[in-house]
């Protein structure tokens, strides 16, 4: 009994010496993270007290928004089969007998038909841009046939269907019936022009605002739209402030720029960067792309400097492509469109401007063609960059070259 009571008081002592050292171990780092006023003169310790204020829960991250804005961040891909257009070409020929300047269509072109498998890239919801993967055609193009004039003109020229004529003589009778004894519609003066809509024998059938009649065909003459029309010398050119004074981001790209042939040849002249001459052997057909489908042409030319570093990129050489049309990043110089002529991707291009991103749906564009809007996000150079280029400094770069195209005028 005795020995268990010298146990009990062996414990009690040894809990109670463990106790007194951990007491110590914590006076001793209590006081060491005591701060004192001096090291040379020990003050009592300065005792601060912390205000608690209520949490500022309004600059604390919101997890449900930073979840939001990952979920639109997130690119998304979709493969599926589609029947698409197979765009038609158009193909140039010289008319030594039309006069120069002037285009007419020979023969209207007609998109082909394929089923095609197609890779679409999703961002924040909404498509910006699609590949072809591949596809099989079901439906051939039908090749576009305009005609250029090459000689300059002269009074044998035989104005055709769509040509603007101007009366000769100090008044002129419209009439109903293709003679001189029926009834008058309107009289004209003298330099009021028309626009040709039919011929029979000596007589034209022409449009003058609302009025359609009759016209004897010695009585009108010519307007060549390019100046060198018979005694035609005050041909409107617009001057340089006026073709700039909507040059901008904010420009619309889905209107003329109001140059005139001779305009677009001048400014495609004496570029030392075109090593190889194509803008200035091609200068022309950016004016026809504009005539036909209602683009700025100066657009389209930049766009075609910017992407072909001024026709000198191997896509350019090896395929006469000027805007990388169809090169997919997979394989860019295999799956690059390759034209027989720069004319024939100059065309093309603008069509597809025209087509897919220049106009909403529904939009009626040319020759009783309609827009498709797949890419639509507005006709400026600011909205075209969020569909057609991932890159957001590509409008800058496009822009670049549209001033420096717009101030050698």
């Amino acid at each position: 009994m005795k020995k268990s009571m010298d146990v009990y008081k062996y414990i009690i002592a040894l809990v109670i010496a463990v106790a007194l050292v951990i007491a110590i171990i914590f006076g001793v780092k209590k006081t060491k993270n005591v701060s004192y006023a001096s090291q040379e003169k020990r003050m009592s310790p300065v005792e601060i007290e912390v205000p608690i204020t209520k949490q500022d829960t309004s600059k604390q991250p919101n997890i449900e928004n930073i979840i939001m804005q990952n979920e639109k961040s997130i690119i998304t891909e979709k493969i599926e089969r589609q029947e698409t257009d197979v765009e038609f070409s158009t193909q140039y020929r010289q008319n030594e007998s039309l006069a120069k300047g002037k285009i007419q269509t020979i023969q209207e072109g007609s998109d082909g038909k394929q089923d095609a498998i197609v890779k679409m890239i999703y961002q924040d919801g909404e498509l910006i841009s699609t590949e072809q993967i591949s596809s099989e055609i079901k439906k051939v193009a039908i090749d576009k046939i305009v005609e250029i004039g090459t000689s300059a003109y002269s009074s044998n020229y035989v104005p055709i269907v769509g040509d603007t004529l101007k009366a000769t003589s100090n008044t002129l009778a419209i009439h109903v019936d293709p003679n001189q004894n029926s009834d008058k519609l309107i009289t004209i003066n003298k330099g009021e022009k028309v626009t040709l809509k039919a011929k029979q024998d000596d007589w034209y059938y022409v449009s003058y605002g609302n009025y359609i009649g009759w016209v004897p065909t010695d009585c009108l003459a010519y307007v060549n739209p390019n100046g060198n029309s018979d005694g035609d010398e005050n041909n409107h050119q617009y001057t340089k402030e006026q073709l700039t004074q909507d040059l901008g981001f904010s420009m619309l790209l889905n209107k003329k720029s109001g140059l005139t042939i001779e305009q677009f040849k001048k400014i495609f002249e004496n570029n030392s960067s075109d090593k190889n001459n194509v803008f200035k052997e091609n200068a022309e057909y950016f004016y026809y792309a504009e005539q036909q489908y209602n683009v700025n042409g100066i657009f389209v030319a930049a766009v075609a400097i910017h992407e072909s570093g001024w026709g000198t990129s191997n896509i350019s050489l090896n395929k006469k492509n000027l805007f990388g049309y169809a090169a997919y990043d997979r394989d860019p110089g295999g799956s690059a469109a390759r034209f027989e002529t720069y004319a024939e991707g100059i065309d093309l291009v603008s069509r597809v401007f025209v087509k897919y991103y220049l106009n909403p749906k529904g939009t009626a564009i040319y020759n009783g063609e309609k827009a498709v809007g797949t890419y639509f996000k507005g006709a400026t150079l600011t909205a075209v960059n969020k569909s057609y280029a991932t890159d957001t400094n590509w409008s800058k770069g496009v822009y670049k070259w549209m001033m420096y195209l717009y101030n050698k005028l």
